[in-house]
């Protein structure tokens, strides 16, 4: 009975010390749902403000974009840049265009069919991590939405439908209408559009290009949309080394005229998306955001050969980057996300673990000055899995491990942590360390 009892006491520590972790909340978990409210966009939970800091893919038709969308990538993303917000850039048209697939060799319905895996991968990656995620209907070439409104009615249908159930997707309906689209048409189509989403979801914010590349939120703030569509929002793109003062006037106008405006994409380069950077202008265009509030995307993530891009043309990581794999635009944007996200310190050093002798981990590693405290990850998994992974708390930068189990592989990490304007901000975790228990 003695054997039984103290069997079902083990297993009940066993089960305590390898509960999951708790962990700092996402941005999902800390706010849900999203909704228009004047022009902020706020917490359906809370009622507070809410302001996306992202990153927009490069175009998911091609391998300068899709190999970026990926669970590892935007955790990177997140947890070493403080990125909260991912934007998935499907072009309609040019080489593997939803609607247009021009020289692709593959039927259209086989490229539609590619697309929609792989928007269905970055939106589930994204939702895993708790970040926002805009699927992007990414009007250029064809330059007037209303040339593929057949389409996009039954894309939008079908996203709406799957990803009803889902708090953090945003719908993006045209992405830069030009050519001469006028205010006029790129309104009749959002009229035909947003009622297809408002079928499935009801209250996911949607998002509507405006005129000239997205540019002209003033003239769209004298005749937006009527309050019946809900939740909507205007977009903004602006490349700092070719938009200066003159056009942040437009944001002016529209602000004040009551627009609520989400900036869906931008640039430290000229509009071409390369040239020469303005990081002057990018810090006054980053100043004035975050005064209002106002969200902002940056283009793109991705290594191909343009100042746009963040990161280096010539790296091959897929994640994991470290500044040396950024770009220069790469390095002050993602340098600017850290630093408003308060990811200030680098990673704990020097970890080591050892069993010197019965069922003990005895951790160290090097103390940091500006650390209110550590968090010492335990696991059974190499990938500290949930369920297999217990986080203990310390201001100590020595702790010691006890109730290990004889012949099991542990593996060890740890990062600090400290307060940053109230928040809770950490530092990267430390390189892993295994040990097995052998007596």
């Amino acid at each position: 009975m003695k054997k039984i009892v103290r069997g079902i006491v083990m297993m009940l520590a066993c089960l305590l010390f390898f509960g999951q972790a708790a962990e700092a909340k996402t941005e999902l978990e800390k706010n849900g749902a999203l909704k228009v409210s004047g022009t902020q966009l706020v917490s359906q939970k809370t009622g507070k403000k809410v302001q996306l800091r992202g990153v927009s893919t490069h175009g998911i038709n091609w391998d300068v974009g899709y190999p970026y969308i990926s669970k590892d990538a935007f955790k990177t993303l997140r947890d070493d840049y403080g990125v909260n917000a991912i934007r998935l850039a499907m072009y309609t048209t040019e080489y593997y265009g939803y609607c247009d697939k021009a020289g692709a060799w593959e039927s259209q319905s086989e490229v539609q069919k590619v697309l929609k895996t792989r928007i269905h991968t970055g939106v589930q990656a994204a939702t895993d991590l708790g970040m926002y995620v805009i699927i992007d209907w990414h009007v250029l070439n064809d330059q007037n939405p209303n040339k593929y409104k057949k389409e996009a009615k039954a894309f939008f249908k079908e996203m709406s439908k799957k990803y009803a159930s889902y708090d953090n997707v945003l719908y993006e309906i045209c992405n830069e209408p030009n050519g001469g689209t006028q205010w006029s048409d790129i309104k009749n189509y959002a009229k035909e559009v947003i009622p297809v989403i408002r079928e499935n979801d009801k209250d996911a914010v949607v998002i509507v290009g405006t005129p000239t590349w997205s540019q002209d939120v003033d003239i769209v703030s004298q005749s937006p949309l009527d309050s019946s569509y809900g939740n909507v929002m205007y977009t903004l793109h602006f490349y700092s080394a070719t938009h200066k003062d003159w056009y942040r006037q437009k944001l002016e106008t529209a602000y004040k005229n009551g627009l609520p405006v989400m900036v869906t994409e931008f640039g430290v380069s000229e509009a071409s998306g390369s040239g020469q950077m303005d990081t002057n202008e990018a810090q006054t265009w980053l100043n004035t955001l975050d005064k209002k509030g106002i969200s902002y995307f940056a283009w793109s993530l991705s290594n191909k050969p343009e100042t746009a891009s963040l990161l280096a043309s010539g790296t091959s990581k897929k994640s994991g980057w470290k500044t040396s794999d950024l770009s220069p635009a790469g390095k002050w944007i993602l340098g600017k996300y850290k630093q408003k996200a308060g990811i200030k310190f680098s990673a704990v050093t020097n970890l080591s673990i050892k069993n010197k002798k019965g069922k003990v981990i005895y951790v160290t590693f090097s103390k940091k000055k500006d650390a209110a405290g550590y968090e010492i990850a335990v696991s059974t998994s190499s990938k500290f899995a949930k369920g297999k992974t217990k986080t203990i708390k310390t201001t100590k930068n020595t702790y010691t491990v006890k109730k290990c189990k004889k012949n099991q592989m542990y593996y060890v990490r740890v990062r600090a942590y400290k307060k940053v304007n109230g928040k809770k901000v950490y530092s990267n975790y430390s390189a892993k360390k295994k040990i097995k228990i052998a007596k």
